[in-house]
């Protein structure tokens, strides 16, 4: 299996499929390369050569103890594409994954990208604050911290339905599904699992957006109850230069297996543009 080794000498796993321009795809929380797979392989088969990893400290990565930041994050990413000697690539994050697309450019330039697509992502700025009054109160990320300490297997069983807009009448996504999220995420570290949510609820990526160079696809569910959209796809779209925004009518957050057909439409065509 291939690895690459970041700078703190962490191992992360990814996968590379296919030929053509690259694609990185850069999960969401708390999941894996893993969840990608209604993407990879349809890009894959549509002439992109595309790469996923798992996060530090999920999946088959290491389980560092430290550098759940965004700025490390960013560098992981970053000696992944200089390993590979990347170029003309696509940078597609989803959730937490937007935080690194962002970060990434903001610290490192787009010599070596050419596009991002950030989906259902966390940017600009989760956390309610003096500055930022319509965000989300700490509380209630302190609240999902204590429940995944006190037991995370639990909080996940309870956590996935939400993630997927799953109830009693609307089955988005299969049990099995549902227990495949449950085994992604528990492959991760505690340790990742809780210092992520302090990454990804409280990084501000405001003036990372401003600064994005390259043309930026936003897609977002209008019943995303996990990263609502109005504080956050449709305040990314204002903040960077070059973005277009497509709101996916009803779709919850996690959209990349609710809405597959209809994203890897959009994903191609945007690609392709």
């Amino acid at each position: 299996m291939p690895y690459f080794t970041a700078q703190d000498k962490t191992k992360i796993y990814y996968y590379d499929w296919g030929t053509g321009k690259p694609v990185i795809l850069i999960h969401g929380w708390p999941l894996t390369s893993a969840s990608w797979e209604h993407q990879a392989r349809f890009l894959a088969e549509n002439g992109f050569r595309v790469i996923a990893y798992d996060r530090r400290g999920f999946g088959r990565s290491d389980w560092a103890y430290s550098g759940y930041d965004y700025d490390t994050l960013a560098n992981d990413l970053k000696r992944l594409m200089d390993e590979l000697d990347l170029k003309e690539t696509t940078l597609v994050g989803f959730s937490m994954g937007g935080g690194e697309v962002s970060r990434y450019l903001s610290q490192h330039g787009a010599e070596r990208v050419s596009k991002a697509v950030l989906i259902a992502s966390v940017p600009p700025y989760l956390l309610k604050t003096t500055d930022n009054p319509n965000g989300v109160d700490k509380e209630v990320f302190d609240g999902i911290v204590d429940a995944i300490k006190k037991d995370r297997a639990a909080f996940l069983k309870d956590f996935a339905p939400k993630f997927y807009g799953c109830t009693m009448k609307n089955h988005t996504v299969s049990q099995p599904f549902l227990d495949f999220f449950c085994a992604m995420a528990m492959t991760g570290s505690p340790k990742a699992t809780t210092d992520l949510v302090r990454a990804w609820s409280e990084t501000d990526f405001r003036n990372d957006l401003k600064r994005n160079p390259v043309p930026t696809l936003i897609i977002h569910g209008t019943n995303d109850a996990t990263v609502p959209i109005e504080i956050s796809g449709k305040l990314s779209a204002d903040l960077i230069p070059n973005s277009t925004f497509l709101e996916y009518e009803g779709q919850p957050h996690g959209l990349i297996s609710t809405d597959y057909k209809k994203l890897n439409k959009d994903l191609l065509r945007f690609l392709n543009s």
